[in-house]
């Protein structure tokens, strides 16, 4: 096991249950009684790369170049042909994705962890995918629902684009995944980058620095928003001209 594997590992404590992962990284939560995606879980999950430029998604979508989806491994988390709605934060330290949910995998193919009554593997608590307890703890003689022998604990798959530019990633690794579309969404907002581009987001109002990114036509939730931005999380800030919607948000206080 690698050294990168075996300390997360010890880390994770016992592998048959998750915590949600709240707050994050300095987040005081809730901002000035209001934060619409409390309800939205998050949980520290092992990310790998997809890649496979070119090839078809589990919805029909084609994979470009540096392309920003995710793929889970259920279909009760895919987005329908057409449709970004079920989409999802990833952070990776300060670096956040939005992306939406566009293939199925890795590994499983009925193994919603993010759900409390999942299809699969009910055994395992929420938050904790099956080739996860695979790796580390054998669930399954550590095998896979196909029984293939699981070589990493990975529970989510990034494409190019999210892992690369979004995320700042080189090696696979472990990040924090908020499953969006669990929770609810007060002034939602679709993301307007035009042409499929992913837009910046930014650390403040005025740009900042540059922290991650949104995929173009995610559904979003506008927490508060000033004349020319809107705050999509904490410390993530994108231009209200690259939105379409949120403009019932009320307006930010300092």
């Amino acid at each position: 096991m690698s050294t990168l594997l075996a300390g997360a590992a010890v880390a994770l404590g016992a592998l048959m249950s998750a915590t949600p992962v709240v707050p994050q990284d300095g987040d005081p939560g809730p901002y000035h009684g209001s934060y619409s995606y409390a309800s939205a879980p998050t949980f520290r999950i092992f990310a790998t790369r997809v890649g496979l430029v070119g090839q078809r998604t589990a919805n029909g979508y084609r994979i470009r170049y540096r392309d920003h989806f995710v793929a889970l491994p259920s279909r009760r988390g895919l987005s329908v042909p057409g449709n970004r709605d079920r989409a999802v934060r990833v952070c990776n330290g300060e670096l956040c994705a939005y992306v939406p949910v566009m293939d199925v995998g890795p590994w499983n193919t009925r193994d919603d962890y993010w759900n409390y009554d999942r299809r699969s593997w009910r055994d395992l608590g929420r938050g904790v995918p099956q080739a996860q307890a695979a790796y580390f703890s054998r669930h399954n003689d550590g095998r896979d629902e196909r029984g293939r022998r699981v070589r990493n604990p990975a529970g989510i798959d990034l494409g190019d684009g999210t892992f690369w530019d979004g995320l700042g990633m080189r090696r696979n690794s472990w990040v924090r995944v908020t499953f969006l579309w669990l929770g609810s969404r007060i002034n939602p907002a679709r993301v307007n980058g035009g042409s499929g581009r992913a837009i910046t987001v930014w650390s403040s109002p005025g740009r900042g620095r540059q922290v991650g990114v949104a995929a173009d036509h995610v559904l979003l939730d506008v927490l508060c928003k000033t004349n020319n931005w809107y705050r999509i999380a904490y410390r993530n800030w994108v231009p209200r001209y690259q939105m379409s919607g949120g403009e019932s948000a009320r307006r930010c206080r300092r």
